[in-house]
């Protein structure tokens, strides 16, 4: 279940991935996708996946995107397994795109506005180094970008405090199971997504409009 504040104690039991699993196959690991010709693929972390699956998914130029979990020391792990801390792996969104639509310096800076990447840890209500700010890198220049936007980011003082995102290595990716996939779409009545995904998700598109699919920009 999600870590939540005190302020949701009314309706902790209705909040929270562990509360939206069933039976059956949804329960199963999903399988990751390889990337199709002329794909590039792109991970990134910022607290809960559901939020940032979607606000990534509505950007141009992105083809799918997948939830999952990386940065950690445990293979094919599950999200009970993650959320006990012990695996080290952060919840995270594997973005595949077409870099002849969007660049990864605008997949990146789009990252930085899907959640708040100032605050160790912890999203919103949500706390553990499973919900850290986290962005791979797949190459040096992937790096420089990433470093080269949060110093934009922190320069324009966007957020009140610095980001404290963490930049490291790409090494493995390990898809979540099957009823973690595009939940925020399928899950609107879910308290957790009404009261913290969904703003989440607004206040992106606000920010990124520009970058939406059509569908997205109004």
């Amino acid at each position: 279940m999600k870590r939540i504040g005190l302020y949701f104690a009314s309706i902790i039991l209705f909040l929270g991935c562990a509360n939206g699993q069933t039976s059956g196959n949804k329960n199963a690991i999903a399988p990751v996708p390889k990337p199709a010709a002329g794909e590039a693929v792109a991970t990134f972390g910022g607290g809960c996946f559901w939020s940032m699956s979607e606000a990534m998914s509505e950007l141009k130029g992105v083809n799918k995107v997948v939830s999952g979990y990386a940065g950690g020391n445990t293979k094919n792990p599950t999200y009970e397994e993650v959320s006990t801390r012990t695996t080290n792996h952060a919840e995270v969104a594997q973005v595949y795109y077409n870099p002849k639509v969007i660049s990864y310096a605008t997949l990146a800076e789009s990252f930085f506005f899907a959640h708040d990447p100032t605050t160790l840890n912890r999203q919103g209500p949500d706390e553990g180094t499973d919900y850290r700010s986290i962005a791979f890198y797949r190459t040096p220049e992937e790096k420089a970008t990433i470093e080269g936007i949060i110093k934009k980011v922190n320069a324009t003082k966007h957020y009140s405090n610095p980001i404290v995102t963490q930049v490291v290595p790409f090494k493995a990716f390990y898809a979540a199971e099957n009823y973690h996939q595009g939940y925020y779409r399928t899950n609107g009545d879910n308290p957790y997504i009404s009261s913290v995904s969904e703003p989440k998700v607004m206040k992106f598109r606000k920010a990124m409009k520009a970058e939406l699919k059509p569908e997205f920009q109004k």
